[in-house]
């Protein structure tokens, strides 16, 4: 169990109550209370990790400036790799 100050709770509350590691929260040393993360569901764990495939696929098409079309592309094993070094 990670022990956690209210005050690194408060600073980092998503990155702990989105977690799935139970914390001991203290105030001045002493421990004033406990967090349990609920257990995902297969479909909400299911759903959090498309979201993050998402954003990442909008990060990759940004940072690329490829169209949805020319990324989807790439996986279309029918064609050959467009970044092959054998071309």
């Amino acid at each position: 169990m990670k022990q956690v100050a209210v005050s690194e709770l408060q600073e980092k509350a998503a990155k702990y109550l989105t977690g799935s590691e139970p914390l001991a929260i203290e105030h001045d040393g002493e421990v004033v209370g406990y967090y349990y993360p609920k257990k995902r569901t297969k479909q909400e764990e299911l759903n959090r990790k498309l979201d993050r495939l998402g954003e990442l696929v909008s990060k990759a098409l940004a940072e690329t400036g490829m169209t949805e079309d020319e990324f989807a592309a790439l996986f279309d094993t029918s064609k050959p790799f467009p970044y092959d070094s054998d071309s």
